[in-house]
């Protein structure tokens, strides 16, 4: 499953391009998502290009650190209220 059409128009060289597809990859496989909405694999692909931003290169810990945020438990903000 290439991540390229999830890229929305981010510049990447072709060896960075290829390792955010593997690390996408790897994701959409430990979620298995396969066919899933295309706006959960632009959710998975935002998370990866957002950390291979950050200057990562890792395959696998770009996988590693998407799926640590996906299955994080939301946090509650100000608007919760006390009961």
């Amino acid at each position: 499953m290439p991540i390229r059409p999830f890229l929305n128009g981010e510049q990447f060289d072709q060896e960075t391009s290829r390792i955010l597809g593997v690390a996408f990859e790897q994701v959409c496989v430990a979620l298995r998502i396969g066919d899933c909405d295309d706006a959960v694999k632009q959710t998975i692909a935002n998370k990866i290009i957002a950390l291979a931003k950050t200057g990562e290169r890792n395959p696998d810990l770009l996988c590693e650190c998407a799926l640590k945020e996906i299955h994080q438990p939301p946090v509650l903000g100000l608007a919760t209220r006390s009961l």
